[in-house]
């Protein structure tokens, strides 16, 4: 099977054409995800279709699960489709939503237009022992912002998994730990559904910023950086758009 690996702001995808052997299933997925006994990936982007400026695929979490929608899983097919199709425009399908996107102003940038995003209201759950104020937000997939006055990687680790398993998730959750300011800063931490933590999210960033947004913590365009860099993301009557880079990091063929 031949594949490209990419990242995303520390997010690293393998990007597949659907493979001479068949469709992936969640347990070739796991062993090509393995950090030392496959290539070494936070989840896999597979390419079912493609004509010209347009393919659709499919995104696979590290433990063999699949996703609704990844803004830097899209960001990745979208720079790749760029480059294989000449467009100046490509559009990526997921199971959720049609992303759009064109080359960012800086170079090996991709901007996108991630489409609607709903802010729901604050709720405060039983989480891990303690009481835990969530605002909700779908992307196209779920996300809990947990806003705090400082980020803690430990207190990420106690919150996320047990957020992303709570039964106000029935289909799991996204967490994120947030910190806003100064000016339209957000520093945010990120437990991923099916991947646990990662250097970055592309659909994180939009839900803190979405978050951000409609809690007035932000106004404007929100910088919202993460372990692994920082992405741009712009709310405006309830959609979002996504800027950050997309690079490649080597190609090869695998026969896991």
């Amino acid at each position: 099977m031949r594949f490209e690996k990419w990242h995303a702001v520390g997010n690293a995808y393998l990007l597949v054409e659907q493979p001479d052997a068949g469709r992936l299933t969640p347990e070739r997925v796991r062993r090509l995800c393995d950090v030392d006994t496959g290539i070494g990936s936070d989840g896999i982007l597979e390419v079912t279709a493609r004509d010209a400026g347009r393919a659709t695929i499919r995104i696979w979490n590290p433990d063999g699960s699949t996703a609704e929608l990844s803004g830097n899983g899209t960001r990745i097919a979208a720079a790749w489709l760029l480059r294989e199709s000449g467009s100046s425009a490509v559009e990526i399908e997921t199971d959720a939503r049609i992303v759009r996107a064109v080359p960012g102003e800086a170079e090996r940038t991709v901007r996108q237009d991630l489409g609607p995003v709903h802010v729901g209201e604050d709720e405060v759950l039983d989480v891990a022992g303690e009481r835990v104020a969530v605002v909700p937000v779908d992307v196209g997939n779920p996300h809990a912002v947990v806003r705090r006055d400082a980020l803690s990687r430990d207190e990420l680790l106690h919150l996320g998994p047990a957020l992303e398993t709570h039964p106000r998730f029935p289909q799991r959750t996204n967490v994120q730990l947030a910190v806003a300011g100064p000016g339209n800063d957000v520093s945010v931490l990120v437990w991923e559904r099916g991947a646990g933590e990662t250097a970055s999210s592309g659909s994180s960033a939009v839900a803190v910023a979405a978050a951000a947004t409609e809690r007035g913590w932000c106004a404007g365009r929100v910088r919202v950086t993460m372990p692994g860099g920082a992405l741009l993301v712009t709310i405006e009557d309830g959609r979002a758009t996504l800027e950050g880079p997309a690079e490649q990091i080597c190609a090869g063929t695998t026969g896991l």
